[in-house]
């Protein structure tokens, strides 16, 4: 209610900008400067848009401070001089975008051959970026006569601020026409190109991720705006040259050229997994089906790319993964080395390491896109029998027992491929694979049967059980009904007798059982009554002394709401207002007095 009225003191700061000879740094050091700044205080702001103020906050964000001095206020007036730049003041915002001096001071940061400051180069991005948004026209022009920018930010892409600020400008351009002149600019820049060239063993580990995940942001966000925007009148440039096949083709030769590097096969690896996410198909968004239908002069099958209705992946991406493929395997199997790491229940040695789960990732998104080629090169190499021996040699990898649950899964309701030029539907290699060659049916019979025998002597579950049923249940209801019913019926029945038994005995016993103990009731509804209930009823059979229920009805008074009838009883209004100061302070004294005796009485 008091905000109705003007009871707000004056901020020092006007008390300062009164002074003739005031200082930037003097109202910096004021606490409520960046408060009257976003409620644009009118003084305040004419002061900092003058061009010497202006000067010295963009020198306070570029500039290394002095070491002297105090570590806790060393970087003070770089933080200050940030959040008056962003807060988003339109005067401030045309006085740094429109004043080309101010902007190549600004950009002055980048051309820094050392080793950004991360915590200047936050400040650095955060400021272009407000600028990127507000100022788009100006900024964009002025970046694109920098012939050394796209230069610069690969240099320090290892700073992550710089990755951010690739990521701004790729976001922050509102209008579509001039959007995409931006990514039509950078492409032209081969930004996609030397991204690529980043996750390679000679960079460090910070220009692995960074560049990777640079790589897999241009590929959401270009598949988001071709969602958003589907009257395009060109296809995305920057996503084109991403899915091309010689593109991935050099991304996995980094990976895999010289010595093995985890950095660059992990980060290499998170590029291919962003590609291969499931997405609209491109004729669901109007127009440019070609780009998707054709690459490189072959055809693509819809049918053998996509296993259900929203998953495509470019053949580009599909055809470069094949041809490495055995050297991705080989990874399971011979993975960079790592030292042994003691857990709290042994020993591993070696340990699976983050290079096989995500070579694990991959291949299940292969499985994923369900390409003829792509699965017979699987069961050549024994892929998914080498994953299913980790799973059951890492038995508390929970990160691995997922993947390798999913690709099982994949498997067993994936579509059956039909060729163009076949009249019939071939049978699923791969469900034929994982039943026969993968003796999926036995090795879950043995697992389960070495987990109870275990448990039985005292010793602990085995920690991939959980998925394990997961996997059996899959395999049950996937004999019932789905795309491959009537092959895993059969396959099933190919056991011998005492197979069969074993695992008829299997599902109507311990598998049910083990579903029955999973399936939990959340809500009792029956004999369901009130805790409050019981407490109420407790209470009934004692005698509180009155000091007691004054104190409550005190503690109820506070806590009651403000409704309207509260503020009308207690409050002011506007009328009492009216009067002169003196009756203004006579009025509040007898209200709160008011208060006091009713609170006195409680």
């Amino acid at each position: 209610m008091f905000w109705k009225f003007d009871l707000h003191t004056s901020s020092h700061v006007d008390t300062l900008l009164e002074r003739e000879n005031v200082t930037l740094f003097e109202l910096l050091d004021e606490e409520d400067v960046l408060q009257e700044c976003k409620v644009v205080n009118r003084k305040l702001v004419q002061f900092l848009v003058q061009p010497q103020h202006m000067e010295e906050l963009v020198t306070c964000i570029t500039q290394e401070p002095s070491s002297d001095m105090d570590e806790k206020l060393r970087y003070k007036y770089a933080s200050v001089s940030c959040e008056i730049l962003t807060a988003d003041v339109s005067q401030i915002n045309d006085a740094l975008g429109e004043d080309e001096s101010l902007l190549k001071q600004l950009y002055g940061f980048l051309q820094n051959d050392e080793d950004l400051n991360p915590l200047l180069a936050s400040f650095f991005s955060k400021v272009m970026g407000i600028l990127i948004n507000r100022k788009t026209e100006q900024i964009v022009a002025f970046l694109r006569k920098k012939d050394d920018f796209v230069n610069l930010l690969l240099r320090h892409i290892g700073t992550s601020a710089i990755m951010d600020l690739l990521l701004r400008l790729l976001t922050c351009v509102e209008q579509p026409q001039l959007r995409q002149d931006v990514f039509n600019w950078l492409n032209e820049e081969k930004i996609v190109q030397r991204l690529i060239e980043m996750i390679h063993p000679s960079k460090d580990d910070n220009q692995h991720s960074n560049a990777s995940q640079s790589l897999c942001d241009i590929i959401r966000l270009s598949r988001e705006q071709m969602i958003q925007i589907q009257d395009s009148p060109e296809p995305d440039q920057l996503l084109a040259t991403l899915e091309k096949q010689e593109a991935i083709e050099q991304l996995i030769s980094n990976m895999f050229d010289g010595e093995h590097n985890e950095s660059v096969i992990v980060n290499g690896i998170q590029v291919l997994l962003t590609l291969l996410e499931p997405r609209r198909p491109r004729a669901e968004l109007g127009g440019l089906t070609a780009f998707y239908c054709t690459l490189e002069g072959l055809e693509m099958d819809a049918a053998g790319l996509d296993g259900s209705s929203n998953t495509q992946a470019s053949l580009g991406t599909l055809l470069a993964i094949k041809q490495r493929l055995p050297e991705f395997h080989q990874l399971l199997i011979d993975p960079p080395k790592k030292q042994s790491l003691l857990t709290t229940w042994g020993v591993l040695d070696p340990p699976l390491g983050n290079t096989r789960l995500h070579v694990v990732k991959l291949l299940a998104s292969t499985i994923n896109a369900n390409n003829r080629a792509l699965n017979q090169e699987l069961i050549r190499l024994d892929s998914i029998n080498t994953m299913l021996n980790l799973y059951f040699k890492y038995m508390y990898n929970n990160f691995l027992h997922s993947q390798i649950e999913v690709c099982i899964t994949t498997v067993l309701n994936s579509i059956p491929i039909q060729e163009t030029n076949e009249s019939e539907v071939q049978e699923n290699e791969l469900v034929k694979y994982l039943l026969q060659k993968c003796q999926l049916v036995q090795r879950i019979l043995s697992a389960w049967e070495d987990n109870e025998k275990e448990q039985s002597e005292g010793g602990r579950r085995k920690g991939f059980m959980g998925h394990l049923t997961k996997i059996a249940n899959a395999l049950v209801q996937s004999s019932e009904k789905g795309p491959n019913t009537l092959l895993i019926g059969q396959l099933l029945k190919e056991l011998s007798e005492e197979q069969q038994e074993q695992w008829d005995g299997f599902v109507s016993g311990s598998l049910s059982e083990t579903n029955k103990k999973n399936t939990v009731d959340l809500v009792n509804t029956r004999n369901m009554h009130s805790s409050s209930d019981d407490e109420d009823s407790d209470l009934k059979e004692f005698s509180f002394p009155q000091e007691t229920v004054l104190q409550q009805a005190f503690v109820d008074y506070q806590m009651q709401q403000m409704t309207s009838a509260f503020i009308d009883h207690f409050g002011f209004n506007d009328e009492e207002f009216g009067e002169q100061e003196e009756s203004v302070k006579l009025v509040f004294l007898i209200k709160i007095l008011l208060i006091a005796d009713f609170l006195i009485i409680l």
